[in-house]
């Protein structure tokens, strides 16, 4: 990120003309990453392949052996919960963003963050949780989104309903489905309309969100296809360098280019760090 795009970030958070998009990332240091997840259910439960790492294929193991994926979804939010919230302090992304007047939230992560950081900042949010395993989802619509009642997006299910997670192989391959399948037929979405106006017509905030996850390609661009050239917005993303072969001679710098440009062709501006790092930035750049 250049000075021109925190210029323009920063004007987009004070008048509430952005979209943000919380990921794993922004829980860093609250709860545990999905690697730290995926290694311990691999081995309490004898995951007998290499890659241990690989959370929703470790998890679709489990389910072969606890042979109820919603008992399992039970549990883990019950591990999840027990971490407790985050601080109040000022680099923390969820109080941070709760304090501009954004109407839509979006986020993968299944914790209720947002929920309890707008609560706190005299809110009164809403929250949704986008039904991904319905082929014909509820077409009863919500409530417009305003500053002061904000809508909270659970795009991957929320620990307060432990079967709208999407959790395993299994669950990730249904969400794609039925979202290419909704796009294919030109039926109604599988999001509520609310957020899919928020992603097409916002730019987007992306915080501790891998943008190579395969969900997120099929969702964002499916939606960007509907969006006219002239009415795109510059998007921003904030994230961490992905693993890297050590071997490889100035990996580091060779990724970070990569990604600059992979992501730049999306019409995305980036921030390499933690989602900490780019909030006590924002705020120095703020005041």
């Amino acid at each position: 990120m250049d000075d021109a795009d925190w210029e323009r970030l920063i004007n987009q958070l004070r008048r509430g003309d952005c979209t943000p998009l919380l990921g794993a990332g922004a829980c860093a240091g609250t709860l545990p990453t999905g690697s730290d997840l995926s290694r311990k259910y691999a081995s309490e439960y004898g995951y007998p392949f290499p890659d241990v790492t690989n959370l929703s294929r470790v998890m679709q193991w489990v389910t072969s052996v606890v042979k109820d994926p919603v008992e399992l979804k039970h549990l883990l939010c019950a591990h999840l919960q027990s971490f407790g919230v985050p601080d109040d302090a000022s680099s923390e992304p969820h109080m941070l963003l709760a304090e501009f007047p954004i109407t839509t939230y979006l986020t993968t992560n299944y914790d209720d963050f947002l929920f309890r950081a707008l609560t706190r900042a005299g809110r009164r949010p809403q929250a949704e949780i986008a039904k991904w395993w319905e082929v014909a989802p509820d077409e009863t619509p919500l409530a417009e989104p305003t500053s002061a009642e904000p809508l909270v997006c659970h795009l991957h299910g929320s620990w307060s309903m432990p079967k709208s997670l999407v959790l395993t192989d299994f669950d990730y391959i249904t969400y794609l489905i039925n979202i290419v399948e909704a796009q294919s037929r030109g039926s109604r979405h599988p999001l509520p309309r609310a957020v899919v106006d928020a992603m097409t017509a916002k730019p987007l905030l992306f915080i501790g969100y891998s943008l190579q996850d395969w969900t997120f390609n099929v969702l964002f661009n499916g939606l960007a296809r509907n969006v006219p050239r002239s009415n795109k917005r510059r998007h921003v993303s904030v994230q961490l360098i992905p693993e890297i072969a050590s071997s490889v001679p100035d990996a580091y710098e060779q990724a970070r280019k990569y990604l600059t440009h992979y992501l730049d062709g999306w019409n995305i501006s980036i921030f390499i760090g933690t989602a900490s790092q780019f909030c006590e930035e924002l705020r120095a750049r703020m005041t």
